[in-house]
């Protein structure tokens, strides 16, 4: 009976994977067909023939080194000053006693229920003050914080064993010293899952960056291709537009191919847990 629960579940979650990674599949195939065999009445997941115009035309009529760079560059950025400051932060809420530090955690754990769009008009308004509107510090400086990164090593560090804390301040090592020696290196899967998590977000966001940038020079991957469905035909060149989804899409595939070890290994060690 074990077996039979066993091949069901292994069933359906086959099919799952199948059905999640059929649409991506089907993208890429469209990428290299040409207009007449995208629209034509048979359905073809081989294309025939095999053409490249798509990505020479993308390549040829968008700036799309500009455009990857701001989005790579903002992503790399947030990323590793969330992952710096998450990490500071949840240790200090894991490893010492301060005044007020449960009710500031639970201030960190409402933050996480607050849609962002609330927090878009704020924001805005702050990024005017500072005179950051179309900048780079506009991109990056709000995606700083969150509450799910302090959350998320907060509850790895609190998991770390007081001993091997105890043994690193009697050899003379001071709290900072502790920290970036001993406790980093042990948290290196929640930190490259909150680092996986971070860039993802950040390179898919498209919301934050059309309110806070105005020039072409500024634009994000998202941004660009948004303007790219309708900005150099009437009729949208569906071939093109697949092939520059697909560019879009080739960072944050390799990113996750590299980390997936560490992100499974977190998720199934229980990072998440008290």
């Amino acid at each position: 009976m074990k077996n039979i629960y066993k091949i069901i579940g292994y069933t359906l979650l086959v099919l799952g994977g199948i059905s999640m990674l059929l649409p991506f599949f089907y993208m890429f195939v469209l990428s290299f067909m040409t207009d007449k065999q995208i629209f034509s009445q048979t359905i073809s997941f081989l294309p025939s023939p095999f053409v490249v115009e798509n990505y020479k035309y993308v390549i040829k009529n968008v700036d799309i080194f500009r455009y990857f760079y701001n989005s790579m560059f903002v992503a790399i950025a947030t990323t590793f000053g969330q992952v710096i400051i998450a990490s500071m932060a949840g240790y200090a809420f894991a490893r010492f006693n301060f005044k007020y530090k449960e009710p500031l955690f639970i201030l960190v754990l409402i933050s996480m229920m607050i849609p962002p769009q609330v927090n878009i008009v704020p924001l805005f308004f702050i990024m005017k003050q500072f005179n950051w509107i179309d900048t780079y510090q506009a991109l990056i400086v709000p995606g700083l914080f969150g509450g799910f990164g302090v959350f998320l090593m907060r509850q790895w560090f609190k998991s770390m064993p007081d001993d091997m804390e105890s043994s690193a301040k009697i050899d003379g090592c001071n709290s900072f010293e502790v920290f970036c020696k001993i406790a980093l290196p042990m948290a290196l899967p929640a930190v490259i899952t909150l680092a996986i998590f971070t860039f993802i977000t950040t390179w898919n966001s498209f919301m934050w960056p059309l309110i806070v940038t105005n020039s072409d020079t500024m634009r994000t991957l998202p941004l660009a291709l948004a303007n790219f469905k309708g900005s150099f035909r009437e009729i949208t060149d569906w071939g093109a537009l697949t092939a520059y989804c697909i560019i879009c899409s080739v960072p944050v595939i390799a990113l996750f191919i590299l980390g997936r070890k560490y992100l499974i290994n977190d998720i199934l060690n229980g990072g998440l847990k008290e």
